[in-house]
């Protein structure tokens, strides 16, 4: 049975199999890709329990010249062209916005306030969205664009900020960092240089729901006893910490792009293209603002 929390199963979680592709690999047409370790399985015991590619109307030609039977184009299955697209399209929505509130929200003196608080208000927005979309069953194409559009206008005001109050140029600075780590982790994940299994996934789970404690712990602090909390997220502990928090996102794209490859080779269903790029979208996030909140530091210290 898959979790209904697509927290996990947008990882290919599943509560009887374990990680999706770390017990069994995928073999197209094979039984155990109806039985084990494919959260997508068809029911056992059904019309096409043992060939689930009996219902091609092809097959019983393809023995007739003895060659194996070919499985027809999957309708409504997920592909990296559906991962590809919902992701562009995501990203596409939370850039305009970005820019929009960019061009919209100035940050001077006279506007910095208002702008900060509709920067925060579409945080808190995104943030419930965000929540929202990961416990639902099935993704909503709607919610999703809808989070990345808050999202967008929180990055637009902080990256603003940042950019013309503390580093000129932060914002593309982060931006190249993100797309430097997004491409280092697809070219080492492709190469075999990380090899995603259960410890792996165990070890990024325990290590991100620390680093996530310890950063509400440290924001606790900052918002009752004022200053900088605990001193996590200023100085040179900031960095270190910018930097761990870099780290966990590499980590966690690792296991997007698992989770892209398994829904691909077990045939997902085309509407889980919408939560590995919500997924995706994420780590990215994460990521940039880790970017940010480092070059502010470094810069603040100067």
């Amino acid at each position: 049975m898959r979790s209904r929390n697509p927290v996990f199963s947008r990882r290919g979680f599943s509560r009887d199999n374990g990680y999706a592709g770390f017990n069994t690999a995928p073999q197209a047409g094979g039984p155990a890709v109806a039985t084990q370790g494919n959260p997508y399985a068809q029911p056992t015991g059904g019309q096409y329990a043992q060939n689930p590619y009996a219902q091609n109307p092809y097959a019983q030609q393809d023995l007739q010249y003895g060659a194996p039977p070919q499985a027809p184009a999957a309708a409504g299955r997920m592909t990296i062209d559906d991962v590809v697209l919902r992701t562009a399209s995501t990203l596409g929505v939370l850039i305009l916005t970005a820019a929009l509130s960019w061009a919209l929200l100035p940050v001077d003196d006279a506007n910095i306030s208002r702008s900060y608080g509709i920067g925060i208000g579409a945080a808190l927005i995104g943030m419930v969205l965000a929540f929202v979309q990961s416990f639902k069953r099935k993704a909503s194409p709607a919610l999703i664009l809808t989070y990345a559009a808050f999202e967008g206008v929180f990055l637009g005001v902080v990256s603003n900020i940042v950019d013309n109050r503390i580093a000129s140029g932060a914002a593309m600075q982060a931006v190249i960092g993100t797309m430097a780590v997004f491409a280092g982790v697809l070219i080492a994940y492709k190469a075999g240089w990380i090899r995603v299994n259960r410890r792996f996934y165990g070890f990024v789970m325990a290590a991100a729901l620390g680093f996530i404690l310890l950063m509400t712990v440290n924001l606790l602090f900052a918002v009752f006893g004022g200053g900088d909390g605990l001193g996590f997220r200023s100085g040179a502990l900031g960095v270190v910490f910018g930097v761990i928090g870099i780290i966990l996102g590499a980590c966690f794209l690792a296991l997007d792009f698992k989770q892209v490859e398994d829904g691909v080779a077990y045939g997902a269903p085309r509407e889980e293209a919408w939560l590995a790029a919500f997924g995706l979208t994420l780590t990215l996030v994460w990521i940039y603002m880790e970017f940010l909140r480092i070059i502010s530091i470094l810069n603040s210290n100067d």
